[in-house]
């Protein structure tokens, strides 16, 4: 109750449009820079999920003196061949189908709380199902096929690097590797959490930001 919270949409989600064509991760820092900028906004405290834990990463290595914490939950890094496969699957099955399959859910998601939350799942079956995709997947490639690139000697923000201990895309060994190279970090593994922890293991995940 201390603080103000403030969820906006990324370019390409929501009510937020996306015009260009190429877009990179400074599209998507440049946007959050001008956010907080408008409602003057001098520090925050950010925290990123999933495609916005690698906004977040990006934003640190450019803004890192407008960091009061970062926190990257769910956040890939350097996949395996075998990884990198599976999602490049995903990703052309996305474009043929022109929709996200609800198998996702089945990844983000353990077995026993979709069956007995059959109303978050068909939320969130709903929300994907309303996605601009052309918007969606061109955000999406970026996702596919980022290069863990960040200079991350800039962020020396205070962070807390966290996945689920089921995530099968955000794997445990990624936030490990990321904890070792942010110096200012900390791990948190989500005890029987996947992808979307945040909803299913919220207390946690909470309590730990």
């Amino acid at each position: 109750k201390n603080y103000s919270t403030l969820a906006y949409d990324i370019l390409g989600h929501g009510k937020s449009s996306l015009k260009k064509q190429n877009i990179s991760f400074d599209d998507f820092s440049d946007q959050l820079i001008k956010l907080i900028d408008e409602l003057n906004f001098q520090k925050i405290h950010l925290v990123g999920f999933s495609i916005g834990s690698l906004i977040a990463r990006n934003f640190a290595t450019k803004f890192n003196n407008r960091l009061k914490s970062l926190v990257l939950l769910g956040s890939i890094y350097k996949r395996t061949e075998q990884q990198q496969k599976i999602v490049n699957q995903r990703f052309e099955q996305a474009k043929q189908e022109l929709k996200l399959s609800k198998q996702a859910l089945k990844r983000w998601f353990t077995d026993e709380y979709l069956e007995n939350n059959p109303k978050i799942y068909e939320k969130i079956s709903s929300i994907l199902s309303a996605n601009n995709m052309n918007n969606f997947l061109k955000v999406y490639e970026l996702f596919v096929k980022h290069k863990n690139d960040e200079e991350f000697n800039k962020i020396t923000a205070s962070t807390m690097v966290m996945t689920g201990e089921n995530d099968i895309g955000s794997t445990i060994e990624m936030s490990q590797e990321l904890n070792k190279i942010i110096k200012n970090s900390q791990l948190k593994i989500i005890k029987n959490g996947k992808h979307l922890c945040g909803i299913e293991c919220a207390d946690d995940v909470n309590l730990t930001i």
